[in-house]
């Protein structure tokens, strides 16, 4: 067919040739309208990073989620806020000032929710303890309370090391005492000091007896007030969390450590860490995307021109996402990488033409407008696939891939109007001198004709590849897990999975509302059969089951304490540092004595670690001056009896545990089980780790079985993912559709169709398979680079087959074209643009570098090697 003198021809080279000729003018016009444009965005557009609406409302899944979200919103948009340290006093005295604190900031936080300090579980928390722990309790604190009673009378070093002498020889003298435990705590508090480090001494633990724990954690769930049209909608609350945690006392060096998390600190981390060090990536990038124009233009001037039709046509498409829509999400953000990849191939297509009619002896007003008709014809039919592959997203129910349908094909339109417009214009200053073809020419066309040479075995190879990608086609998966996608390294990813790993803090469980409170049990007793589900939660277990029972064994406690000790320091004596070294030799030989008389003891190894740690202290006030031994022995002193007070004071609150019903819960805790509007909650635990997918779709679908109506986390997660997966099939099927239609209308051949289609689908298949042996899975955020990959497709195939159908250059070897060069280019100039996101932090957005790069290697293969062995003329092949 004959394209050179139709009207699309016509067109564009009028186009061309008058924006050359008018070049003042029009670049006046345009750098007006330009800057207007960029003004104007600046002031409107908006972003929002809310991504609970992405979805349809009119999904099942998103219908629950509403739900849920409605009912109880104190659960959505949360920030975890983990609190870690050495002893449980610590902790519980650090969430007590730092709750406090939070809920006078009215203004960053609508709740604060802090049930290891509530009021209420600090006097009924031994009533969730099951009767033989209470009872196991009552005989340690029959022990512990002489020692108690002694100490809070001179809380001293020297005294506590008097009371354990004491203790340790009515041991040896065969008083039954569980001294096992204040050994071994005693013991690491003292070799700790010694390190130059501070563990304090947990009476808490040995009052119940409990072993000792590395670390002891608080949580406080802060319903934060986050605002969505900042960029970080988060980081004024997550600021003010941390300002209030210094007025706490709490710092980075100090025993006690926070950590934030939850959603809104982990969308916050997701966002920081995909645009970290991306200024420093885009002007790297930037360079040398000028530099491989450079190496395709050969001139200075065009090399600007391209870059100027860059940065012009991606300005006016973000004026018309201001006009068209008002803001930018998460998803439509992803317009600009779109707009990059595609807006340098227009550039370079119509200037490479134009190059080479100037390297065919043509004058300049000449090769402007055989340029503006050849390339017009094919970038605007290349133009019109793209648009209509974009706008297939519109009608998806992922709006947030709907708006980047609408924003990116429209910006198609756009910029094949600034390339014929602002391009011609430009080059009549940035044209450059004609060159010869350079030697960088002749080497791709070599290496491009090997599969000319070799077509057999250029077929073949691709058959085998398409035979290995059917076989593997199945394995292809998609990660539903949003953790996988950030930073491993951030806080708030570190602490959730970290969260995950603890039965007893996990966030990550599903939820069931029921409307009745009668419809709560059966549903909770078939629930918790499912072998996939550990254990359900509901408001009736927060009234404890066997209260009369439990409350005659904390009475038989309460009488045990007697009178409550005074929580005041007293005035007590000062000893001196040569009566505490004597008070702590006389325990030495005590411990030495016992250990040797009784080496069968339970308790003997425990009291064998306490003397060697004594006689290690001995040894250091054996050497050290008197100041160094006076300092030492009081941070001692510190270490083994700072937490004496708390955990007396929550002793005493816990013994005066009062019998309660369900109707007397605190709103605090009832609200969060059943809401203002009625509905109950149940929260839902999984027996095993879900953070894999199997494990993810067998643990919803379990209970999905029983409660259709399951929301929360991993539910959501999987739901969206599914429907992530059914839009962008969706938009493809419809995509391929309108494409082919446009195809078959512009081409007038189904011939030509099913040639452009080709490389499309085989890099496409080739793409998804190699991500099996990448290990990079589908997700969230590298399904967007299905888009581009689809445009670049369209592009390079179309301009290949587009060139063939060409008469001028019907005997022409098409791999020695402009037209070759420019897809070369192109590809490479987005591929320099792309593979700088593999490098980067997040991994959604390493995983989207990684895809975007193997898919143009893909698509530069199979459009300049397996293509052009098809479109090679009989003639052509028996020349060869």
């Amino acid at each position: 067919m004959n394209f050179s003198h139709n009207r699309t021809y016509k067109l564009f080279a009028f186009c061309t040739s008058f924006s050359y000729r008018h070049a003042p003018w029009v670049l006046l016009i345009a750098l007006l309208f330009t800057v207007a444009s960029a003004v104007y965005t600046a002031r409107n557009l908006g972003m929002n990073t809310d991504t609970t609406n992405m979805l349809s409302e009119h999904l099942p899944f998103r219908i629950n989620s509403v739900r849920y979200d409605k009912a109880f919103p104190q659960d959505s948009d949360i920030l975890l806020l983990v609190l870690s340290a050495p002893t449980p006093e610590q902790v519980y005295s650090a969430a007590d000032r730092l709750a406090t604190l939070l809920r006078k900031d009215n203004k960053n936080f609508s709740s604060v929710y802090a049930p290891g300090v509530e009021d209420f579980f600090g006097r009924n928390g031994l009533l969730y303890e099951d009767i033989p722990q209470l009872e196991r309790i009552t005989d340690h604190l029959a022990e512990a309370q002489p020692l108690i009673a002694q100490i809070s009378h001179d809380p001293t070093l020297y005294s506590f090391v008097k009371l354990l002498t004491r203790a340790v020889d009515e041991l040896n003298n065969g008083q039954h005492l569980e001294l096992g435990p204040v050994f071994k705590g005693v013991g690491e508090t003292l070799d700790t000091r010694l390190a130059g480090k501070s563990r304090p001494l947990s009476w808490q633990t040995l009052f119940r007896g409990d072993p000792a724990k590395n670390s002891y954690q608080e949580i406080i769930i802060v319903k934060p007030r986050p605002d969505y049209s900042e960029l970080l909608p988060g980081q004024k609350p997550i600021l003010a969390v941390r300002a209030a945690a210094e007025e706490a006392g709490l710092t980075d060096e100090g025993p006690i450590q926070l950590r934030i998390t939850g959603d809104v600190a982990l969308a916050d981390d997701e966002l920081k860490s995909s645009l970290d060090g991306m200024e420093i990536a885009g002007v790297v990038t930037f360079i040398l995307v000028g530099g491989v124009l450079y190496s395709a233009m050969h001139t200075v001037g065009m090399t600007l021109a391209v870059l100027i039709c860059l940065v012009t046509g991606l300005i006016l498409t973000a004026a018309f996402a201001t006009v068209a829509i008002g803001q930018l999400n998460v998803i439509s953000i992803a317009f600009a990488v779109l707009y990059i990849g595609l807006g340098a191939d227009f550039a370079i297509h119509f200037l490479l033409r134009f190059r080479e009619m100037l390297d065919g002896g043509q004058s300049m007003n000449d090769a402007v407008y055989r340029a503006g008709g050849e390339a017009g014809v094919a970038l605007a039919a290349c133009t019109v696939a793209n648009a209509l592959g974009f706008y297939a997203f519109i009608p998806t129910s992922y709006s947030g891939v709907a708006e980047l349908g609408i924003i990116s094909g429209t910006g198609m339109l756009i910029s094949l109007v600034v390339t014929f417009i602002v391009g011609p214009a430009l080059l009549r200053y940035l044209s450059g001198k004609p060159m010869l073809e350079s030697n960088g020419r002749k080497t791709l066309g070599k290496v491009l004709g090997f599969s000319l040479r070799w077509q057999k075995l250029t077929h073949i190879s691709a058959g085998l590849l398409l035979l290995l990608a059917i076989v593997l086609w199945p394995q292809i998966r998609f990660d539903y897990n949003l953790l996988n996608m950030q930073d491993p390294k951030g806080e708030a990813v570190k602490t959730f999975r970290e969260l995950l790993a603890s039965p007893e803090h996990s966030p990550w469980y599903a939820v069931v509302l029921a409307d009745d409170r009668k419809e709560i049990q059966p549903l909770k007793e078939k629930l918790a059969q499912l072998p996939e589900v550990s254990k359900v939660v509901s408001i009736f277990d927060f009234v404890p089951q066997d209260q009369e029972t439990k409350l005659a064994i904390i009475e038989e406690m309460s009488l045990i304490m007697g009178p409550g000790l005074s929580m005041t320091k007293p005035a007590v004596h000062e000893y001196s540092v040569l009566q505490q070294r004597q008070a702590l030799t006389d325990l030495d030989a005590a411990l030495d004595r016992f250990i040797v008389q009784q080496p069968d003891a339970p308790v003997s190894a425990s009291a064998q670690k306490l003397r060697d740690s004594v006689r290690s202290l001995l040894g250091r006030l054996e050497t050290a001056g008197n100041n160094e031994n006076t300092a030492l022995l009081h941070s001692l002193e510190g270490d083994l009896l700072s937490t004496l007070p708390v955990a007396l004071q929550r002793l005493y609150n816990l013994i005066e545990a009062a019998p309660f019903n369900e109707q007397e819960l605190p709103e605090s805790v009832s609200s969060r089980w059943h809401s203002h509007t009625g509905e109950y909650l149940m929260a839902i635990y999984p027996s095993a780790n879900i953070g894999d997918d199997e494990s993810l779709r067998r643990f919803v679908r379990s209970i999905q079985q029983v409660a259709p109506q399951a929301t929360g986390m991993p539910v959501i997660s999987l739901e969206a993912g599914d429907a992530v997966i059914g839009a962008f099939v969706q938009a493809f099927s419809l995509a391929l559709v309108g494409v082919v239609v446009a195809l078959l209308i512009m081409l007038r051949s189904i011939k030509y169709t099913v040639l452009v289609l080709i490389p499309l689908l085989l890099s496409s298949i080739f793409t998804g398979v190699f991500t099996i042996f990448l290990d990079v899975p589908f997700n969230f955020a590298n399904i967007i680079a299905l888009p581009l990959l689809l445009g670049l497709g369209i592009d390079s195939s179309l301009h290949m087959v587009h060139r063939s159908m060409d008469n001028k250059v019907e005997n022409e070897v098409l791999i020695h074209t402009s037209t070759a060069r420019a897809i070369f280019y192109s590809a490479l100039t987005a591929l320099v643009d792309f593979a700088s996101l593999m490098f980067s932090s997040h991994k959604g957005t390493a995983s989207m570098g990684t895809l975007l790069t193997v898919g143009l290697a893909f698509t530069l293969i199979c459009t300049l090697i397996i293509l052009p062995s098809l479109l090679r003329k009989p003639v052509q092949r028996a020349a060869a």
